[in-house]
């Protein structure tokens, strides 16, 4: 029950709606349990009344039934319309409210999260998941109330007419409970079972339509349909486990609740026949039957709705509680200024507790404004040096400093303000050219966003696009090449304007003329600041103020390209290699 007393924290800002909606609710519900005591009074008071003449009979029959049809076509639309509203509307905004912490939770979760997720398999949780439990609201919070309310009315209404029949009517209760209690704690399980197999197809399916030239360039297609097969009918099985489970739930309480008017009509056919019930009192009973169990199979169907949202609020309230790696200390300062001096002080990494190390022993020291290079053999891990600088992951021994300030002591936003990269595949949202240049500085104006374009050699490319500025990108930027891309990428760095700027092999995939451009852009805005390059191509780096060769986690060589070129170490054997 955690879960719901959790979900219930999103429900109590609207508790005054959900009242509101379940007075009217009582009010819909309540106005058709007029009907049988009408039709009782029909059948005893006039129909079957020896002493009133026919006329007369006519007149109050006209009276009754058309002023209650009259009630009934002035209260109803109304009451109907607030109900559907009000209970649509407070479900909605619970859903608003969910999903908005949810994306918030999800910026804050780390890159080792998401290394080991499936895209698709969050957008499940958030999406459909979330979607379920609204069902908690409308069904679990208001109409459970209103047939509780509905059937202990009736109740009464019954007593009223004839107690000994109402316990008749009642004897099956307890069957009814047991059989509830019974089938829905399995159904719950069943039900996170088959929400965790459907994530699992949407999660490879994203996986898929993201990657859908690779499958087209390999002909995988027969290949990927028996995979997203496999798939497929594991939902499938896991689906038809929970109807199954579901259908026999139907078939046992749908037994009680049709077998329970029968010995009602029974025992009120031999009360009419032996203890003077009136014919009228019958009907009216035999009716509220249908009062009584029509609440109880919603109940049912309300109960199954229920399972259902319960197991999704699991799911949704397991992935709340994903713990971040990178979290800011009670004592963390913001980050105002920083001159860009940083320092790796005896640095040890690995991605997990029990993985190989990454980083062994790193002690580097870089002064503001300087332009670092790092070079060595694919996985020696130059890419994961420069990610511990925005805290993308944190050391696992050693400290990284700015300023002389443990990284770590800063709020972590403000730290990555100051830092502006570009990747070797950088993502572009798939919005205009204006908007992802716009994500570097969202309050810059049009004219600072041309600025930045220009200085990243791409203003003239964006201004033959077929809307300039305003063109989509397409979803990652498919609809540029990737130098576009990248210059699109270092505008955005240029409109942040940061003092630290990480270059993670910018250039590594680029045909010769798009490389010059971006060189070109890149020292641009290397001016002044201190900068990282990761690269893999040497010539692209032998202008930085220092190289350094890393192999195997550790630094093994450090100077200028002058200096490493006559030390005739690893430096110059990946150069030479490279030039041949």
């Amino acid at each position: 029950m955690g879960s719901i007393k959790r979900y219930l924290q999103f429900v109590k800002p609207y508790k005054k709606v959900i009242f509101i909606t379940i007075i009217i609710g009582v009010l819909k519900f309540g106005i058709p349990l007029l009907t049988p005591l009408i039709l009782a009074y029909v059948i005893d008071d006039i129909i079957l009344a020896e002493t009133i003449a026919t006329d007369e009979k006519l007149n109050t029959l006209f009276w009754l039934v058309g002023g209650t049809i009259l009630a009934f076509l002035v209260l109803r639309p109304p009451i109907e319309y607030y109900r559907q509203y009000f209970a649509q509307w407070t479900g909605s905004k619970v859903l608003y409210d969910i999903r908005d912490q949810l994306f918030a939770h999800i910026q804050k979760l780390s890159l080792r999260f998401y290394s080991n997720r499936k895209a698709g398999e969050i957008i499940s949780r958030v999406i459909h998941d979330v979607e379920q439990t609204k069902n908690f609201v409308i069904t679990g919070l208001m109409n459970i109330w209103l047939d509780m309310v509905t059937i202990v009315i009736a109740v009464i209404i019954m007593l009223t007419i004839n107690s000994w029949l109402t316990l008749v009517a009642l004897a099956l209760f307890p069957l009814y409970v047991f059989s509830i209690k019974y089938f829905y704690s399995r159904l719950r399980d069943l039900t996170k079972v088959r929400s965790q197999a459907l994530a699992d197809v949407q999660g490879h399916l994203h996986e898929r339509v993201q990657g859908m030239n690779v499958i087209r360039s390999f002909a995988l297609e027969e290949y990927e349909q028996e995979q997203f097969g496999k798939r497929n009918i594991h939902f499938l099985n896991k689906a038809i486990d929970h109807t199954k489970w579901n259908a026999k739930t139907f078939a046992v309480v749908n037994t009680i609740t049709d077998i329970a008017p029968l010995i009602v009509i029974l025992a009120a056919g031999y009360f009419v026949l032996t203890s003077g019930l009136e014919v009228g009192e019958m009907v009216a009973f035999v009716s509220y039957m249908e009062r009584l169990y029509n609440p109880l199979r919603r109940l049912v169907n309300s109960s199954t709705t229920l399972t259902q949202s319960i197991a999704s609020m699991d799911r949704v309230f397991e992935f709340v509680d994903e713990k971040y790696d990178i979290q800011d200390k009670n004592t963390a300062i913001p980050l105002e200024h920083t001159s860009g001096a940083i320092e790796f002080n005896n640095v040890t990494f690995q991605y997990e507790e029990d993985s190989e190390i990454v980083l062994k022993n790193i002690d580097l020291s870089v002064t503001a404004g300087e332009t670092i290079a790092l070079v060595g053999m694919s996985g020696g891990g130059k890419s994961t040096l420069v990610s511990l600088i925005p805290r993308f992951y944190d050391v696992s021994s050693g400290a990284v400093k700015l300023d002389g300030i443990d990284i770590r002591d800063y709020e972590v936003r403000t730290l990555r303000d100051k830092i502006g990269m570009v990747l070797q595949d950088n993502i572009l949202f798939s919005d205009s050219v204006k908007m992802n240049i716009l994500m570097g500085n969202p309050h810059a104006t049009h004219q600072e966003v041309v600025e930045a374009a220009k200085a990243a050699n791409a203003d003239g490319f964006i201004n033959e696009l077929p809307n300039g500025y305003d063109t989509p990108v397409g979803e990652r930027g498919v609809k540029l090449s990737g130098g576009q891309k990248q210059r699109i990428a270092i505008a955005r760095v240029f409109l942040k304007n940061p003092p630290i700027l990480i270059f993670d092999e910018a250039t590594s995939a680029l045909d010769l003329e798009s490389e010059h451009l971006i060189q070109e852009a890149m020292q641009n805005l290397a001016k002044n600041r201190t900068t990282f390059i990761v690269a893999h191509r040497l010539s692209t780096i032998t202008h930085a103020d220092r190289i350094i060769v890393i192999e195997n986690g550790t630094v093994v060589e450090s100077g200028n390209h002058s200096q490493l070129m006559q030390h005739e170490g690893s430096y110059r054997k990946l150069f030479e290699v490279q030039n041949v």
